[in-house]
């Protein structure tokens, strides 16, 4: 029978790790402009920038012909119903 030596020599290992993935920061720098975008178009939206300020959308015109005389007449008939 064949005799093996006494010292057997280890086997090397070599582990290579390869890392892909970034920290993310390109990414939330993109998310940050566009929240900054679309937040700037919402307000432009509800503050009514894009709207057409002679279309005269906000203005509000209430008449009540006879009012006044209706006003004083409530007034007359509330003041005598309280009682202290």
């Amino acid at each position: 029978m064949e005799e093996r030596p006494e010292t057997i020599k280890e086997r090397e290992h070599t582990t290579h790790t390869t890392n892909t993935s970034g920290g993310g920061a390109g990414m939330g720098i993109i998310v940050g402009v566009l929240l900054v975008v679309v937040a700037g178009i919402v307000y432009f939206i509800f503050a009514g920038e894009f709207t057409d300020p002679d279309a005269g959308a906000n203005d509000v015109n209430i008449s009540i012909e006879g009012g006044g005389e209706v006003a004083d007449d409530a007034a007359q008939a509330i003041e005598g119903a309280v009682s202290e």
